[in-house]
């Protein structure tokens, strides 16, 4: 078991054909494919990365497995310009650097923050918002310090969050978090 895995078994419990789904961090389009996969010809996926790299890269996967998606150059923060409040059924971050790019360009809190704010807003009643935050080595430490107090702020009366720690992991494992909205 891993991150991946685990994230990917909460989601395919929530995403069924038909589903609204947003890849707010595109990266190498593994989370778009799957969410395309899940929600399948009457759904819609739109995913979004401030990487042209990214977005050439999800770009390619999905054709190689003809799959279709939204693909949106721009920062999660403007995922409200594409979905209307309460009409999507799940959200996917994670949180870190594009695999095999520059770690200098990473997520960082405060765009992280509006952004999950931004998509907890779209969700609809019982979806889901899955968060997998990659720390470590060089980058992502001010991200965990600031993400992991955050989310214990949001209301309980709105939203479950769980955090999921694989706990005797060593050198910083991904930490998963899963927000549902009451």
């Amino acid at each position: 078991m891993n991150a991946l895995t685990l994230v990917h078994e909460v989601i395919r419990r929530h995403v069924g054909e038909g589903a609204v789904c947003i890849d707010a961090t595109a990266g190498r389009g593994y989370d778009t494919a799957f969410l395309c996969g899940l929600s399948g010809e009457s759904g819609s996926v739109t995913a979004f990365d401030v990487q042209s790299e990214a977005i050439e890269s999800t770009r390619a996967l999905l054709t190689e497995r003809g799959l279709r998606a939204r693909l949106v150059l721009s920062s999660h923060e403007n995922m409200g310009d594409y979905a209307a409040a309460d009409s999507v059924d799940c959200v996917v971050f994670n949180l870190g650097y594009l695999p095999g790019g520059d770690h200098s360009v990473n997520t960082r809190f405060d765009s992280t923050k509006r952004a999950i704010e931004e998509g907890l807003k779209l969700l609809k009643k019982g979806g889901l918002m899955c968060v997998s935050l990659y720390y470590g080595k060089d980058s992502g430490y001010e991200e965990h310090d600031a993400l992991l107090p955050w989310l214990k702020t949001l209301d309980d009366q709105k939203y479950q969050v769980i955090a999921t720690f694989f706990y005797n992991w060593q050198k910083d494992p991904p930490i998963p978090f899963f927000i549902v909205k009451n």
